[in-house]
């Protein structure tokens, strides 16, 4: 049985959203490569307890907020290594080097440091994705309305939006689809269709529902792919698949599915936790829940009815 190292790893962000990232020193495994700030994590230590010491001793500063966030595995050519992520919002102290390592505050669009740990590739791309996703519901609102609202929304946020007109037919969708990329398009913000509505080569990317999650035998040929989970096999199923993240829920009770079983926070974090992708919180929340959900493992929200302005 291979042996995994166990590491506590820091995605240290500034209110501007950059991040920090440290350099390798001479001595250590892959010198002169960039990495997340961390280390390893004591036997018997707390994954939290283990990033607090690290940043400590290697940065000289004091953790006052860290949120759990993925955790990945990855098979380097002197250990494998299991790196649980923590996203550090709050600290006391100004990061300086302590172990002779460079460090660099980055943009998540736009690293400018090389060469870059193996690992950080996948991370990186994940940290990229917007706190906040919106899902659409065009046919309840009106075309014209909610894509008049999701102008106004792009003018203070770039989300990530996953067109879901289920039972619509395909041209009204391809309709809504091209006059939502007419506007999303221009502030990078990424637009998916859900795999109910069809296929939409133009989209950035397809969102699966959770039975074509099930049902599908590989990862689907788009740049951009994530999936609707409900339960732990389904969010296994979407890490075995390489998706790029999840959507888990519902934790609250929803006015579309009255009745449903819910997660409530508790039941969300165990099905996130330790898994690799930035998994999404949906189901009755408001970007007010932000906070919490993060404290509970999500990478951000979902929202429908909540979405847009009025």
């Amino acid at each position: 049985m291979t042996k995994i190292t166990e590491v506590a790893a820091a995605v240290i962000e500034r209110p501007d959203g950059t991040f920090l990232l440290a350099c390798r020193p001479e001595g250590k495994p892959y010198p002169g490569y960039w990495e997340f700030p961390g280390g390893k994590i004591e036997p018997g230590e707390d994954p939290r307890t283990a990033l607090a010491r690290e940043l400590r001793e290697e940065l000289g500063i004091a953790v006052r907020e860290a949120t759990p966030w993925i955790t990945r595995v990855y098979a380097y050519t002197h250990a494998t290594v299991r790196l649980h992520f923590f996203r550090v919002t709050a600290w006391d102290g100004e990061p300086r080097p302590l172990e002779d390592q460079a460090i660099a505050w980055q943009d998540a669009a736009a690293p400018d440091v090389s060469p870059m740990l193996p690992a950080n590739a996948p991370v990186l791309a994940a940290l990229a994705l917007p706190a906040v996703m919106v899902v659409s519901n065009a046919t309840e609102t009106g075309f014209d309305a909610w894509v008049l609202r999701f102008a106004g929304l792009l003018a203070t946020e770039r989300p990530l939006v996953q067109v879901r007109e289920k039972g619509l037919e395909r041209l009204r969708v391809q309709h809504l689809l091209s006059r939502t990329l007419a506007r999303a398009t221009p502030f990078g913000s990424p637009v998916v269709v859900n795999s109910d509505c069809g296929e939409f080569p133009q989209a950035d990317g397809i969102h699966l529902s959770a039975v074509a999650l099930m049902a599908a035998a590989s990862r689907p040929a788009a740049r951009l792919v994530g999936a609707s989970c409900h339960d732990a096999r389904e969010v296994a199923r979407a890490a075995q698949l390489g998706l790029d993240y999840v959507v888990v829920g519902p934790v609250k009770a929803t006015a579309s599915h009255p009745g449903a079983a819910t997660l409530g926070w508790d039941g969300f974090a165990s099905l996130v936790r330790d898994c690799p992708l930035p998994a999404y919180a949906i189901g009755g929340l408001t970007r007010a829940d932000l906070a919490e959900a993060r404290r509970h493992g999500a990478h951000g929200v979902a929202l429908r009815s909540a979405a847009l302005p009025a």
